[in-house]
């Protein structure tokens, strides 16, 4: 494993980012760093599903 002799950086002025590798610190966000979902049909179905649910429950303990 090759290990750089000096393990933090001079320029950095907080100790924490001077013990960050160059690559974390250089602030460029990687190209795969997307959003992983998306909203879907399925998605706001399911959720105005439950909404309802839950109001038809709340109706039903209320009366």
């Amino acid at each position: 494993m090759r290990r750089a002799l000096v393990l933090t950086d001079e320029t950095a002025r907080h100790p924490f980012l001077a013990s960050l590798p160059p690559h974390v610190r250089s602030g460029e966000v990687p190209k795969s760093a997307r959003p992983r979902w998306r909203l879907t049909g399925a998605d706001v179905r399911g959720f105005f599903t439950a909404y309802l649910a839950s109001l038809a429950v709340i109706a039903v303990f209320i009366a």
